[in-house]
């Protein structure tokens, strides 16, 4: 009979989708060696070789790691299943849930979001993934993860988005630009300055087409993928930027002050919501999730929180 544990089975996963036993243990919060131990403790029970060792490549899954990784992959998401089940017929909140969340606002509502779900539901284990627009889509695809925090950008048809507050577009510039004394900017009023681009998969789309609606195109300067560098290029006077995230302090990752100006005029704001797979609130944590994340909003409790929430939707 073979004798091995869901753990290990969750560490073997790691390993292949990560591809070392370094970057699994910073994945699953869990030390090199307890990896190491339970791949080791697999590999004696099936009698099989999982991994390739390549010094310089790292990890690769042998030909029946990979088959067995698929099946590994099988068993821990019924092990959820099973959890599930069992906690909605004990009336309990309980079980795994994978988190994503955008970059953009992975730092400002998600931690607070996060800690009080889990004080309120102690048995309840979450996981959180930080990733652009595209990655979400795909881990969602691909049940890596349970929801994501995101906004309205691009959704496919086959994924269901829950609105849960509209966020209007700012544009961010530093105290000596020309326009950081006005109380509202338009896009004329920005054309011909430079700007900094949040270029990040279908947030640069966004932030792009608001030019698109006045038939004008706008000068990037510099484009970065990280939002922290955005905000230290404006503050140290590279351009102009857009967000439609407030940080709770006017303040750049090197101390520098910035300003942040409503955007005026008739320009689509961004909804941040939930996006799931369109069965996933059959699993009562889900479903727990979002009407956390729902009265939080509705209470204006999120940290910085300058949008209009927006429920029903």
């Amino acid at each position: 009979m073979l004798r091995y544990t869901l753990r290990q089975l969750e560490y073997f996963v790691a390993v292949g989708e990560a591809g070392s036993i370094a970057l699994a243990s910073e994945k699953v919060n869990v030390s090199s060696p307890s990896i190491s131990a339970a791949i080791n403790q697999l590999e004696k029970e099936f009698g099989l070789p999982l991994f390739v060792r390549q010094h310089a490549q790292g990890l690769a899954p042998t030909l029946a790691g990979r088959r067995l990784l698929d099946q590994a992959r099988v068993v821990l998401q019924e092990a959820d299943q099973l959890m599930a089940l069992a906690g909605d017929i004990s009336g309990s909140i309980r079980g795994p849930l994978a988190i994503g969340c955008l970059v953009t606002f992975a730092q400002v509502y998600l931690p607070f979001l996060r800690r009080r779900f889990e004080l309120e539901n102690p048995d309840v284990r979450i996981r959180q993934h930080e990733l652009n627009q595209a990655e979400i889509f795909s881990y969602l695809r691909r049940a890596e993860i349970d929801l994501a925090l995101t906004y309205d950008l691009d959704l496919p048809a086959d994924l269901e988005f829950q609105s849960l507050m509209v966020l209007p577009p700012y544009v961010l510039v530093n105290e000596s630009h020309p326009l950081a004394q006005r109380e509202a900017v338009t896009l004329e009023d920005l054309l011909g300055q430079p700007m900094v681009l949040l270029d990040l998969p279908f947030s640069s789309d966004y932030f792009l087409s608001l030019f698109a609606q006045i038939g004008a195109k706008p000068v990037i300067a510099e484009r970065t993928r990280d939002l922290a560098v955005v905000r230290s290029l404006v503050a140290n006077g590279f351009g102009y930027s857009f967000t439609n995230v407030r940080p709770l302090n006017n303040l750049s990752p090197d101390g520098q002050p910035l300003t942040f100006i409503p955007l005026a005029g008739d320009v689509r704001p961004m909804r941040m919501g939930l996006l799931m797979s369109q069965d996933a609130a059959r699993a009562k944590v889900v479903r727990a999730f979002v009407k956390h994340c729902q009265a939080h909003i509705q209470n204006g409790d999120l940290p910085g929180m300058e949008g209009r929430p927006e429920m029903g939707s």
